[in-house]
């Protein structure tokens, strides 16, 4: 039997006067877009990895709002499974002398119009899923996520 080890990522849905932060960046030699998205780390729920990928890829503080939706991918047979969980979010606060992390080129602004014509840039399927889900208006209440408390650390 192969072991399996599954990529566990958040990535959240922003929009403002019908524009949606997305990340230019750099993957596997290409300039892509993306939404604000990014690994769990050990410790953090969800709904925090989700602000915390936010704040450090766009320099923009947000509110999580919603649960967009669980979308699993696998890029080509044999590669990792990735398994997306995505928010959305308002803008709260932007602070644009924050650094943005490694790999990051720059946040930007696009309609969804602009995202479609630059489909070829996506950095995946689930970019443009996710999108058009939340311009369907798919809405989750976060309590639909239960997170059981960390057991307490030995000291």
């Amino acid at each position: 039997m192969n072991s399996f080890e599954p990529h566990i990522t958040v990535a959240t849905i922003v929009e403002r006067d019908g524009h949606f932060l997305m990340v230019r960046e750099e993957s596997e030699g290409r300039i892509v877009l993306n939404q604000p998205a990014g690994h769990v780390e050990a410790g953090e729920s969800l709904i925090q990895a989700a602000f915390r990928e936010t704040l450090e890829e766009t320099a923009w503080q947000v509110e999580i709002t919603g649960l967009l939706g669980l979308y699993v991918y696998q890029p080509r047979r044999g590669a990792g499974v990735y398994y997306r969980i995505c928010f959305s979010a308002e803008p709260r606060q932007h602070d644009p002398r924050q650094k943005l992390d490694t790999g990051i080129i720059e946040a930007v602004w696009l309609t969804p119009e602009a995202l479609h014509e630059r489909h070829m840039e996506h950095r995946g399927p689930l970019v443009q899923r996710c999108i058009d889900d939340y311009l369907s208006g798919r809405r989750l209440p976060l309590d639909a996520i239960y997170q059981h408390p960390w057991p307490l650390q030995q000291r």
